[in-house]
């Protein structure tokens, strides 16, 4: 209701400082959101990849069953984010934690989504356990012009061998006209503690910084989001020193970038992802300066949450409270996720006809 009530009051002044020149405006809302869907593999063994470490496989009976079960809370969780305020689910929406292209068509042509016609964007990935990033959009609102997937190199500081870890994934294209680009990461875990494993994570965001530099030196003003598992908190040295993400929109330089989430990690003490009693906001949505201006002619930010709804939350127990995960003690849940998705909200003046 509050979130209501704010959106209201935000039209409404842009409403009245304008009633008199151009009268009442109308604004779309478009959601633009990320989700780590914890494992989402299929049943089938993949003699080329290490698949058989999933949760999925190490089940020893109604494997099938579950993975139904899996595919259709995904879907309900996709479904719903930013609905209260976009009435519909999101434009554009990136995901962690998938086996392949197939697990995907499985979630998009599921009875909650279909109706949706979502695309696909998606590359087989080197990561070790077999799991890659990807992008889903509504073909209706978001045209795609280009997709690539960025290699990243890494190394183990104490072997030097190389770690296979998830690609970048990067997406141009059009949302209603408006051209933006998308990254979609899943940054190295903290395997081994945070200490030993952060120079992975510096790495990764290293080569996220090297490709929005890139994009920027051809178009400063480019509408650039960057999101995914960081597996770092936004207070990190891979978020504040390398991306050099600001928490105050009015610090953001032209080339900068901005994070909404800082301050709810920060100043309200929300997370997305709980261990040990302490909550981590490792999953974050950062944004370039032009979607920052306050020219509401083409989509702009408006607001960021997190979309931490009862029904994906523990009721009871130890883990009260946590995200309500699909997978514990080796056995299925019949839960959503051990994260919690994130999103924004991009709103744009709408034309008359």
């Amino acid at each position: 209701m509050k979130l209501l009530k704010s959106l209201l009051l935000l039209l409404a002044l842009v409403s009245i400082s304008n009633v008199w020149a151009q009268g009442e405006k109308r604004f779309k809302i478009h959601t633009v959101a990320f989700y780590n869907l914890e494992n989402l593999f299929d049943t089938i063994n993949d003699p080329l990849k290490y698949d058989e470490a999933s949760p999925m496989m190490e089940m020893k009976a109604n494997r099938s069953e579950v993975y139904k079960k899996k595919v259709k809370n995904m879907a309900r969780v996709v479904a719903n984010i930013g609905s209260d305020m976009a009435n519909n689910s999101p434009a554009i929406i990136g995901v962690c934690e998938i086996e392949n292209r197939d697990v995907l068509e499985d979630l998009v042509n599921d009875p909650l989504l279909l109706g949706k016609d979502y695309g696909i964007i998606h590359f087989d990935g080197p990561d070790k356990r077999s799991i890659d990033v990807a992008l889903l959009y509504q073909k209706a609102l978001f045209k795609p012009i280009d997709s690539k997937s960025h290699e990243l190199l890494i190394y183990d500081d104490v072997s030097r061998k190389r770690v296979f870890t998830r690609d970048q994934l990067l997406v141009t294209g059009k949302l209603e006209g408006d051209l933006i680009h998308i990254l979609v990461n899943h940054w190295p875990s903290r395997s081994g503690g945070e200490a030993r494993s952060r120079s992975k994570r510096v790495g990764a965001a290293k080569l996220n910084k090297r490709i929005i530099d890139s994009i920027q030196s051809k178009d400063p003003y480019a509408k650039i989001f960057t999101m995914g598992d960081l597996n770092d908190d936004p207070t990190n040295e891979s978020v504040k020193k390398v991306l050099k993400a600001q928490k105050d929109k009015k610090r953001v330089g032209l080339k900068g970038i901005y994070n909404p989430f800082e301050k709810m990690f920060t100043e309200k003490g929300y997370g997305t992802t709980a261990y040990r009693d302490a909550w981590s906001l490792f999953d974050q949505i950062m944004m370039t300066k032009p979607l920052l201006e306050d020219d509401y002619s083409s989509f702009r930010f408006w607001k960021a949450g997190i979309y931490n709804k009862a029904y994906l939350t523990n009721k009871r127990g130890r883990y009260e409270g946590y995200p309500f995960r699909s997978f514990a003690d080796g056995g299925f849940t019949n839960g959503f996720s051990d994260h919690f998705p994130v999103y924004v909200y991009l709103i744009k003046e709408a034309i008359e006809d």
